[in-house]
């Protein structure tokens, strides 16, 4: 028999293979990643829109991004490991009195942490994304340290760095349930049988809650679809990739090969694990608000569509941190996951192996804050 593991990582998107490589890499001792489909990174982290930004309205938020950012920016040269990174910055454009307010306190804490970030007139918006309809917007922001890269690229190569530091990776392995002795997590059922560890850390995004419960901690993250399409070619593309956002709508593009990725959120979103494309969606909400938005998407076509998960927490940011003896959280991100997962991954084996977070302080993130309802509060979600 193979002796178990120090720590199993639930999960092998990018917050899990973030996970796996810093404990390996820092000492954690035998460390296994388990994902239940055939690959890495074939859950919600193939869905992502690959954005990365420091425009957020908490403060841990704005920390988290200042410490994750440069992870990203440094990884091919830390890792010698391939990463497409476009650093073209964020646009968010305003379209009321009242957000405008909100944005400039935003700013003003943005500002008073290190953030660059610029406050734009809609014609200024309009010189720096060309073709943009700016009717109406009373102002933008523009973050230039911001930007786009491959959501898919970051979590092969975490994976990879997690190997070569002596992490196994396991594909195609379903973890159903969390095993406890008393009131300790120590280890999880799979569909091939039961599997020991000293600590288990869950990094399943949507599915965090599910498995979390069957330990009986309460996790509050709800699945929310999300459509995201592309186009192909068209005249008029941007030519930088900055990405995108109206405010007023939560619309988003930006620069996608030869054409754009585009993406919108809903009022009438509901909690589901359903992936299955919203085509009514795409066509009657997506697709005139592209338009609206950047006139010269209506000449382009669709190449194809996806939806994928957010994990939605009830205050928009995750839980980091341990949630009972022998059990560790990383999961809730509410769309930020792609871009905080290397600090995260680096703040967990900090915990694990030090006993404390250093890196940035995330204790407002403990799962505790539900219960009292001590909740941090992110307006800016997309």
């Amino acid at each position: 028999m193979r002796p178990a593991p120090d720590v199993i990582v639930v999960g092998a998107g990018c917050v899990g293979t973030s996970v796996a490589y810093h404990l390996a890499a820092g000492g954690a001792g035998s460390v296994i990643l388990l994902e239940r489909a055939d690959a890495v990174g074939t859950g919600s982290t193939a869905a992502a829109a690959g954005g990365f930004r420091h425009q957020f309205s908490s403060e841990v938020n704005i920390r988290l991004s200042l410490a994750s950012v440069p992870m990203i920016l440094g990884f091919s040269e830390e890792h010698h490991l391939p990463l497409d990174v476009h650093q073209d910055g964020y646009l968010f454009l305003i379209r009321d009195e009242p957000t405008r307010e909100a944005f400039m306190a935003d700013v003003g804490l943005q500002r008073s942490l290190g953030v660059r970030v610029e406050v734009l007139t809609g014609e200024e918006a309009a010189d720096l994304i060309p073709g943009l309809a700016t009717a109406g917007v009373v102002a933008a922001t523009f973050g230039p340290d911001d930007g786009i890269a491959d959501p898919s690229g970051l979590t092969h190569g975490y994976a990879t760095a997690a190997r070569r530091a002596g992490a196994e990776i396991r594909t195609g392995v379903e973890v159903t349930a969390l095993r406890t002795a008393g009131d300790r997590v120590v280890g999880v059922e799979t569909a091939d049988g039961p599997l020991d560890a000293g600590v288990v850390v869950v990094a399943a995004g949507a599915w965090a809650g599910v498995l979390a419960a069957t330990a009986g901690v309460d996790l509050p993250i709800e699945p929310i679809p999300r459509n995201v399409a592309v186009t192909s070619a068209f005249p008029g593309v941007p030519e930088r990739r900055a990405l995108v956002v109206d405010t007023a709508t939560s619309f988003y593009f930006h620069r996608e090969g030869p054409g754009v990725l585009m993406g919108m959120g809903s009022p009438d979103e509901r909690s589901s694990f359903e992936t299955r494309v919203d085509e009514a969606f795409v066509v009657e909400r997506i697709l005139p608000r592209a338009v609206e938005v950047f006139p010269p998407l209506e000449a382009a076509g669709l190449t194809h569509t996806w939806c994928g998960l957010y994990e939605m927490t009830p205050d928009r940011h995750p839980v980091i941190g341990p949630a009972g003896d022998g059990l560790f959280i990383a999961a809730g991100f509410s769309g930020h996951g792609f871009q905080h997962a290397p600090v995260a991954g680096k703040l967990v084996a900090e915990m694990i192996i030090g006993g404390e977070a250093r890196t940035v302080d995330v204790g407002a993130l403990s799962i505790d804050r539900f219960g009292p309802g001590h909740l941090v509060g992110e307006t800016r979600f997309i």
